[in-house]
């Protein structure tokens, strides 16, 4: 079943099971857009009982946020809507597991601010237009080591190349740790899928494991770095100081764990779903093809709509509260669904629809307006924007000769692999 055909009626669509990973988030894609809009109709702020889990007690269930105006109003109320007791998780984690594995964006003003305000000296303008001509090389490289095969797997070829070497570089971590950082990103974000974590009931030890990893790599170029610093954002960030305060080896590491994670698995995501979208849609690739500077900003932008790589983030309240007209109690769990945030009709014409001059496109890909706004938000852009134009101006016949193999979780929107076609050596 093609992931864009047209969705089943939403008005004889079943209430879905939100919690069910396995019944309905590897359902085709139609079939979880027909059911978020069923809800947005019927139901926009459905109450739903937490997944079981074998690591944690079951909790006290959540509510589901489906529409835009909601998830925006949220994220616009951090007072309210907090996200120190967990954002990546409907499950409550122990709070060093939140902020090891979630940094900043399992934080809450005053300490949010503190860290953001610190590690934000690493994505200064400056410093990201500098890395534009590394992207450019490494975008470059990518299509040169796959243009005469004429066939690869997209994801591990293509698109997940691209922003692991943009991240690693900018930290300083060299090629040689490559693999390393992309396996354990991939058991971090994958952890409930048997590819990335075989065993089922070892879920907490090899996520554990895996971000050990990461923050032991992290915690030794950091004393490097402090001792011979060079231009890496990671020399960057252990002698930044604000206000007299520094980031500690331990922010530090947490912070790499979440930049590695984030910064590389969803933008390699959105790259994929790119492509697959493309083949699906030629007549958009012509359109794009056609005005490549003119279409490519909003041609970004759809497609990070449209993937919605980070399928939702978690907020608990802080006090009563009333959204989109229901009532809401402190202490309750809120998920913000920025997948069905990005199809609501209310503010998207022909929202499963695939319009790369789409504008405008007040989307949710990079989370709501507020403080927990991607920071990384603009290098992603970059990085897409470098790799489609390689990618249509080189071979631009690339096309999806499978259904993608997508990623088993509720939480990433994720394409595992992908396997393609193109002219070899460039459409002649």
């Amino acid at each position: 079943m093609s992931t864009t055909e047209r969705s089943p009626d939403a008005t004889t669509t079943p209430r879905p099971d939100l919690s069910d990973v396995e019944g309905f988030w590897t359902a085709p894609i139609p079939r979880r857009a027909a059911a978020f809009a069923g809800l947005r109709m019927n139901e926009p702020i459905p109450f739903y009982e937490e997944p079981l889990l074998t690591y944690v007690p079951q909790g006290p269930g959540y509510h589901a946020l489906t529409r835009l105006d909601d998830v925006v109003e949220a994220s616009r109320n951090p007072q309210i809507f907090r996200s120190g007791s967990g954002s990546t998780s409907v499950a409550d984690m122990p709070p060093e597991f939140n902020e090891f594995f979630g940094s900043m964006i399992n934080m809450d003003d005053p300490r949010h601010a503190r860290l953001r305000r610190i590690v934000s000296r690493g994505f200064t303008p400056r410093r990201l237009a500098q890395l534009t001509e590394d992207v450019e090389r490494s975008a470059r490289q990518i299509v040169d080591d796959v243009i005469d095969a004429g066939e690869c797997d997209a994801v591990t070829q293509i698109s997940a190349r691209l922003p692991l070497k943009i991240v690693c570089d900018m930290m300083g971590v060299p090629a040689s740790q490559y693999e390393f950082v992309f396996d354990r990103s991939n058991v971090i974000l994958g952890a409930a899928d048997p590819e990335y974590v075989p065993d089922a009931g070892n879920i907490v030890a090899a996520l554990l494991g895996a971000g050990a990893d990461l923050a032991g790599l992290m915690k030794e170029l950091g004393e490097e770095r402090t001792k011979n610093p060079t231009d890496d954002v990671t020399s960057a960030l252990v002698n930044a100081e604000i206000d007299g305060e520094r980031l500690t080896p331990e922010e530090l590491a947490s912070f790499f764990v979440l930049l590695v994670v984030a910064g590389n698995e969803t933008t390699r995501n959105a790259i994929s779903w790119g492509i697959n979208l493309l083949t699906e849609h030629p007549e958009q690739r012509d359109i794009w093809l056609a005005d490549l500077d003119g279409v490519t900003p909003t041609a970004v932008d759809e497609i990070v709509r449209w993937a919605s790589p980070v399928i939702f983030m978690r907020r608990t309240l802080e006090t009563d509260a009333v959204l989109g007209g229901k009532q809401l109690t402190a202490g309750e769990k809120v998920l913000l669904f920025y997948w069905a945030a990005n199809r609501d009709p209310a503010h998207f014409t022909d929202p499963e629809g695939f319009d790369v001059r789409r504008s405008p496109n007040p989307h949710v890909g990079f989370g709501g307006a507020g403080p927990h706004y991607c920071l990384g938000a603009h290098l992603a852009r970059r990085e897409m924007s470098v790799m489609f134009r390689e990618l249509l101006t080189r071979i631009p016949d690339i096309h999806t000769t499978g259904e993608p193999q997508r990623l088993r979780s509720m939480f990433i929107n994720g394409i595992k692999h992908l396997p393609v076609a193109f002219t070899p050596g460039g459409k002649k």
